[in-house]
């Protein structure tokens, strides 16, 4: 466990929870698939995933019973400097390296890891997120939790 103190909750407040919704419905929309719901279920796990982060001071997947079998997206940054525009950004930006095809054959760089953020943000099947954040005195982590989960082996996103 880190010495570092987790702050209160900084979120995610309504407003915050609508930018990431919609961060993730304008990747969606560009990927031709049906737009996601908000679910506070998910959000509530990820809340206490995101909390235990921020105690250990390091990201890591919460394991399948963990999470419930839901699939998941991790994002750490700088404490306060960013917002959910950008930290969804950084998991739609690995569009660039997306190209189709069935997972995990489905990135130009042959590194399936290089577009899994993405292809989970935009997998067909997916019709729920919830996502949280949490602070200590470095960073912010970001956990966002998808229903059903997506990166299902030999199946195409969209």
């Amino acid at each position: 466990m880190s010495a570092e103190s987790v702050s209160p909750n900084p979120g995610p407040t309504a407003v915050f929870a609508q930018a990431l919704l919609q961060g993730h419905n304008r990747a969606r929309d560009e990927a031709g698939v049906p737009r996601l719901a908000w679910s506070g279920t998910l959000a509530r796990g990820a809340q206490a995933w995101a909390d235990q982060l921020a105690r250990e001071g390091f990201m890591r997947h919460a394991s399948q019973a963990e999470s419930g079998g839901a699939g998941e997206n991790l994002w750490m940054g700088s404490a306060g400097h960013y917002a959910p525009e950008s930290m969804i950004g950084v998991f739609v930006g690995e569009k660039r390296h997306y190209q189709p095809g069935a997972f995990p054959q489905v990135s130009r760089t042959g590194n399936w890891e290089d577009v899994g953020h993405y292809t989970q943000v935009v997998w067909r099947g997916t019709r729920e997120v919830g996502c949280a954040i949490a602070r200590n005195a470095r960073n912010d982590f970001l956990v966002c939790r998808y229903w059903p989960s997506g990166n299902w082996m030999g199946e195409r996103p969209y």
